[in-house]
């Protein structure tokens, strides 16, 4: 799909909406809980994340309903985003790999010497 690397933001929602559609306050609490408390999303940059994925087709409005007077909008992956998302995961894998192949390597040179 692209060669380029998603910007964390992006990633962190996608991924909070790949197990379940979720709502906009659920997706900052699943960025939260996936980040490990590193990332948190204001609302602004969460709905002009969305309203971008969602001229991207990576993800669809799954329901709408009012609450307490209120429209809340529930977000779910399209396919075209699940895919991209699986490229990002084999991506970051492929680069975690490089990381640790080297890092090894370095480790069985004598007094850390370098090449």
């Amino acid at each position: 799909m692209t060669e380029r690397q998603l910007q964390e933001p992006t990633r962190l929602v996608l991924t909070a909406l790949a197990d379940a559609p979720r709502h906009g306050y659920a997706i900052i609490q699943e960025v939260l809980a996936i980040s490990d408390g590193r990332s948190r999303l204001s609302t602004g940059t969460l709905y002009t994340a969305l309203d971008r994925l969602l001229q991207q087709g990576l993800v669809r409005i799954d329901s709408e309903q009012v609450v307490s007077g209120r429209l809340r909008r529930t977000f779910a992956l399209t396919g075209q985003g699940q895919d991209l998302l699986a490229e990002e995961a084999g991506r970051l894998r492929s680069a975690a790999v490089e990381v640790e192949r080297r890092l090894a390597a370095a480790r069985l040179r004598p007094n850390g010497a370098t090449v």
